[in-house]
């Protein structure tokens, strides 16, 4: 795993392997999200949010940006809440906590928005690409399986409130896939019809409920504040010490001659 500069509440195994598209040398994409210690976050400059590796491929988001990620519906970070049981390579207690309220951040405009919005940028993708080429071939395949994908989990979620990662028939995506890839035309009535089921009423709230996100976040945040130790107190120079326990002996100035005078003095007279 990727260090960073906090703890690691919430990680495991996204991309091709969760949705079931894996193959012989497939790429194993990690996603988590982490705890920046909060006494970094009051200084004058703010700790990066995001921190991403390659070989192996993970990116680590901070708990704050994760969650305004999955407030606005972001179908990558969102999935990390929704990963079948076996994917998880980490899981806190206060990442399964934010499992728990994983509902929450759920609205069906950001999830219209940002799940078509992603499908189209694989579909104009799709139309760029020189599918005569061997490698931008397979390249093309595989946006028009993000593509089925994508417009397949947000009619689900829109409809059902659940986001299903693992995919239950790959193979008919993938097959789906492959057509697209040779002719991209045939992916715009998938398109089309899933804009329109996303238009009629679902389940879905029309905004999303931040109040256990931000409760959330507050536990993490008090949950990794380490208090500064307290300074010890310097010793006072006026302190005679051959004063009794508790009471301090001050010097007194004296007007003639002959041996300074001294005073006794209990501790609430301290200064």
């Amino acid at each position: 795993m990727l260090s960073v500069p906090g703890t690691v509440l919430l990680a495991g195994i996204v991309g091709s392997t969760a949705y079931g598209f894996a193959h012989a040398g497939s790429d194993i994409d990690r996603l988590g999200l982490f705890a920046t210690p909060t006494e970094e976050l009051h200084g004058l400059h703010r700790p990066a949010e995001s921190h991403v590796g390659t070989a192996p491929d993970v990116t680590l988001h901070e708990a704050a940006k994760w969650c305004r990620l999955a407030l606005s519906c972001n179908p990558t970070a969102s999935e990390l809440v929704w990963l079948p049981d076996d994917l998880y390579e980490t899981r806190t207690p206060l990442g399964a906590e934010l499992i728990a309220i994983r509902t929450s951040f759920l609205s069906a405009p950001a999830v219209r928005n940002s799940y078509l919005g992603y499908a189209d940028q694989q579909f104009r993708k799709l139309l760029t690409r020189d599918t005569t080429d061997p490698a931008t071939r397979r390249r093309a395949a595989k946006h028009a399986r993000h593509l089925v994908r994508l417009v397949e989990q947000a009619v689900r979620l829109h409809e059902t409130g659940t986001n299903v990662v693992r995919l239950p028939d790959p193979d008919r995506i993938r097959d789906l896939g492959e057509r697209i890839a040779d002719d991209p035309a045939t992916a715009e009535p998938l398109l089309t019809a899933a804009a329109d089921r996303l238009t009629r009423p679902g389940i879905l709230p029309a905004t999303p409920d931040p109040r256990p996100a931000e409760a959330w976040l507050r536990r993490v945040r008090a949950a990794h504040y380490t208090p500064p130790p307290t300074p010890a107190r310097p010793p006072n120079p006026l302190a005679d010490p051959r004063a009794p326990p508790g009471r301090i002996a001050v010097a007194l100035p004296t007007r003639g001659p002959g041996p300074r005078a001294t005073s006794s003095i209990g501790r609430a007279a301290d200064f």
